[in-house]
């Protein structure tokens, strides 16, 4: 039986079979004789005990001139380690060296360190002894007798050859190689702010990067002070192959092409498990767990933690429910809890100069952004359009059944969407097959991702005899309850007695739905279970709410109210989860689980859905006073804990477009009378969430973007041979310059909403957002036949003046009806008229805020012209902090005068003298 672990090691001692002892040590000549019997499984103390003994009686057995001698030649560390220095060993007698060998290399490295320095030292007697005294005490140790820069290579090839091949869903193994599909991955959102572009400028579009090997390498490149990130964090939504590409860049480390000359080690730390793992480890137990053999030269790895790189996978796990609120370690060869190792891996309290790769599914959110030292952080954004494209052709193999699927996709705009997340995209292709193999409709096929689930897992079950209906319908419900009880309680990973209490063991379910996985224990293989995807364990989850009877003893206690309650903020672990459950509740979907799988959905699991939502009205609507606020400087940064809440709003709005049903959703807004949204970069999926529920706004409802990103991620396009340039550019000469069609805006598919005649929304806030011309063209149309919209606020955008003039001809136009537009934007004197010819076209508008902009005496000459005109129909205007000069607040107050309706608001107007003659003569 393998021995106790000595720094995370197994013990495997050589026995003597006839006595079932350890040898005794003995040697004869040299004067060098010493008895030590061990028994059959040292405890790592004695094996410690022991390697000192063979130290100090081979320091004895040196003269003093030989003991010098060794001294010396001990100053040159081993290849791969810290040596020990100088005012250490000058002077040290035996004790003391074996002490600072001990200290600085460990016991049992210590023997190979002195084996070799008293080889250099010429004292080669001794040293074959001890390297004798060694195998016969403690066993050959081979990989303890490996350099660093030897056990480096050994490593890589183990790495290699472990993550060579990945397990397909259908538990089929593929090279990783081929089983890696690039993504597109986008550098860290800038904030819109920090931008500056000239009046007229374009900004410039996010470039994407193909997830290969150039893009891996410049993870880690240094920014433009010369800095080096030391931790890089990989963020995207679940299932967009986060994982994956991070067992890439190890696999793609071992074969030589990733941070060559940089990084010596690499450790792939998946977090969920390590935070379900029994006991305590400590950081070179996971590092030995990761090794080959057990005898990995663990304290001369850790010596140099600048050329180490650690991968944590799935750290939003270890930030839910304050799992790394407990003081982290800083000591790698402490052996606590995981969550304190990786939470002190994190903070960089353990090993500061390592390199970090952290995965996690949401930005960084604020329980992990307060660990985080300065991070870098980069977006996994999945499949590009050509990308949806291969995989299909790649899925079906067929030519023609791919195009098929392809086309039918490509049609279903929301459904092509989806196919972003490359698990979605593997689940609509799988339900596509199932479909075109049976002669279906493809037209089944729903557009959110709760359907394509439903519908994959359907299919799957299908497969049944139809006499087993019945019995797989209750193993499903059983399923279902084994994934909620995980998901309440944090785990991914469940015993053979899991399955066994609720009586799942070799079912159907199972076999489909779980994957078994077989560790290595001390005394037996350690067997677990874990379903193909933490998705689909997060969708058994919500499914389990539907399913169950009202009332049952299985039943989870509280029903919906208690998960939503459990998660009311919509942050955490939760999400996807409860995102998942707004899907099932709709209409639709309720009748597929009725129909397949016999269980009568309650009214009132949805009623509860509903009220939870209306009820997060009080934290998501503007506090009084946001309006006085929105002036405030892009410097004024919301605190850590303000960034936590910022995403809420958006959250709650997936929540509600997983639905698809109208009248739930305009049910469910009217309890949110304003959406805010601050500082979101928006993703075409973010966009066409927020334009469904737009489109199903109830009257008087109110949106606000604030700090938003509205320029949509382009991939980065491979550059052109100059003769299919100069192609391109004939041929643009050719067609003529005026057959080019302006490119759609990001904000194209909520303007459209706007214009649906069953939108109700009032009002539109659009606040440091700076405002491309592109997406003035698209909010020009729609001000044009927006049904509801009566406010319209433009609040420092970095509007062009050919921007502003587009929207004033969509203000213009007969049928809009906005009535109140406030524009505050410094820095566009000139173009102030075209807002002013407005007020001479528009029969609605009736109140002007102009607060903060600049206005130079002929615009005010104009402006106060224009107001004296019988077409103009303005009842209130706004001038707050407006610079005036002494004649403007003259002309301004000769418009009062003659228009005593019209309220003007400027403090220098009040308490104003009558103006002079000519001032009134002069309009």
């Amino acid at each position: 039986m393998p021995g106790p672990a000595v720094g995370g090691g197994v013990l495997r001692p050589p026995l003597n079979a006839e006595h079932n002892a350890w040898p005794e040590a003995t040697c004869g000549g040299g004067g060098w004789v010493h008895m030590l019997t061990l028994p059959a499984c040292p405890s790592p103390g004695q094996r410690a005990a022991a390697a000192r003994e063979l130290l100090l009686a081979a320091f004895e057995d040196l003269s003093q001139e030989q003991l010098k001698r060794f001294r010396h030649k001990l100053r040159n560390a081993p290849e791969g380690s810290r040596g020990i220095p100088w005012g250490r060993l000058e002077g040290a007698d035996a004790i003391d060296l074996v002490e600072r060998l001990v200290e600085f290399y460990g016991p049992e490295p210590a023997l190979e360190v002195a084996h070799k320095a008293l080889k250099r030292s010429d004292v080669r007697d001794v040293a074959a002894r001890l390297k004798e005294q060694r195998l016969q005490q403690l066993g050959p140790g081979p990989s303890a007798q490996l350099s660093v820069s030897e056990y480096k290579k050994k490593y890589r090839q183990h790495v290699l050859q472990l993550h060579a091949k990945v397990k397909e869903r259908n538990a089929r193994s593929v090279k990783i190689t081929k089983r890696f599909t690039k993504l597109l991955i986008a550098p860290e959102s800038p904030d819109p702010e920090d931008e500056t572009l000239g009046l007229a400028e374009e900004p410039e579009p996010r470039r994407a990067r193909r997830s290969d090997t150039d893009t891996f390498n410049r993870l880690f490149s240094r920014d433009e002070e010369g800095g080096r990130p030391l931790t890089v964090v990989l963020q995207g939504p679940a299932g967009i192959g986060k994982t994956m590409a991070a067992k890439k860049i190890l696999y793609d480390w071992a074969a030589g092409k990733l941070y060559h000359g940089q990084v010596d080690f690499a450790f792939f730390l998946p977090c969920r498990e390590l935070l379900e793992r029994q006991g305590d480890s400590s950081l070179a137990d996971l590092i030995l767990d990761q090794c080959p053999d057990r005898g990995a030269p663990v304290r001369q790895i850790l010596a140099h933690p600048e050329r180490l790189l650690f991968i944590l996978d799935g750290a939003d796990e270890l930030f839910a429910q304050g799992s790394a609120e407990a003081a982290p370690c800083a000591d790698p060869f402490e052996a606590t809890s995981g969550a304190q190792v990786l939470g002190a891996l994190l903070s960089k309290a353990l090993l500061p100069e390592a390199r970090l790769l952290v995965t996690t599914r949401a930005a960084p959110p604020g329980g992990l952004h307060r660990h985080l030292r300065s991070p870098q952080c980069a977006e996994v954004r999945g499949f590009s359009a050509k990308d949806k494209k291969k995989f299909f052709y790649k899925f079906f193999r067929d030519e023609r059944r791919a195009e098929r699927a392809y086309r039918f996709v490509k049609e279903n705009e929301t459904l092509f969407a989806l196919c972003f997340v490359p698990f979605v995209c593997w689940i609509v292709c799988s339900v596509l097959r199932q479909q075109l193999k049976s002669s279906q409709d493809l037209s089944r096929t729903s557009k959110t991702t709760t359907s394509v689930y439903l519908l994959f897992i359907v299919s799957l079950l299908g497969s049944a005899p139809p006499a087993n209906g019945a019995y797989v319908q209750g193993e499903l419900r059983k399923l279902c309850r084994l994934a909620r009880e995980g998901v309440l309680g944090r785990r991914a990973q469940f015993a053979e007695k899991d399955l066994e209490r609720l009586e799942l063991s070799d079912s159907v379910v199972q076999t489909l739905f779980l994957n078994k996985k077989e560790m290595v224990g001390v005394l037996e293989a350690e067997v677990t279970y874990q379903f193909v995807d933490q998705s689909f364990q997060e969708f058994f989850a919500a499914l389990s709410y539907l399913l169950e009877e009202e009332g049952a003893p299985e039943a989870p206690a509280g029903g919906v109210g208690a998960l939503l309650r459990r998660d009311a903020e919509l942050r955490g672990h939760l999400t996807l989860t409860t995102r998942f459950l707004f899907g099932l509740l709709s209409t639709e979907r309720m009748r597929d689980i009725e129909r397949h799988f016999g269980c009568l959905v309650s009214e009132r699991v949805k009623q509860d859905a509903l009220l939870w939502v209306q009820g997060q009205g009080r934290s998501t609507a503007a506090p009084e006073g946001t309006e006085g606020t929105e002036g405030l400087e892009a410097s004024e940064e919301p605190e850590e804990e303000e960034y936590e809440e910022l995403n809420h709003p958006l959250e709650l709005l997936y929540c509600l477009y997983e639905t698809q049903e109208d009248a739930f959703v305009r049910q469910a807004l009217r309890g949110l009378p304003e959406l805010a949204l601050e500082r979101v970069c928006f993703s075409r999926m973010d966009l066409a969430v927020l334009s469904y529920c737009v489109q199903c706004c109830p009257e008087g409802q109110a949106l606000r973007l604030l700090r938003c990103q509205l320029s949509v991620l382009q991939e980065k396009k491979k550059k052109r041979s100059l003769v299919k340039r100069l192609q391109g550019s004939l041929g643009s000469r050719n067609s003529g310059a005026s057959s080019r069609q302006p490119p759609a805006s990001p904000l194209r598919a909520l303007c459209e909403a706007m214009n649906d005649q069953h939108c109700g929304l009032s009002r539109l806030t659009l606040s440091h957002c700076k405002l491309p011309d592109m997406v003035c063209r698209d909010l020009a149309e729609a001000l044009r036949a927006a049904p509801a919209l009566t406010e319209l606020g433009l609040l420092h955008n970095s509007l062009s003046e050919v921007g502003l003039r587009v929207l004033c001809e969509g203000l213009a136009w007969p049928r809009c009806r906005v009535q109140t537009l406030r524009v505050q934007q410094p820095g566009l004197q000139e173009a102030l008229q075209y807002l002013i010819g407005l007020l001479r076209q528009s029969l609605v508008l009736t109140t002007l805020d102009l607060s903060g902009c600049q206005l130079p005496g002929p615009t005010v000459t104009y402006l106060c012209s224009t107001l004296q005109q019988p077409r103009c129909s303005l009842k209130a205007l706004s001038l707050a902090s407006v610079e005036l000069s002494e004649y403007s607040l003259q002309e301004l107050q000769a418009v009062k005068m003659a228009k005593p309706d019209l309220v003007i608001t400027h403090p220098g107007l009040e308490d104003k003298p009558e103006p002079l003659e000519g001032v009134s003569s002069a309009l």
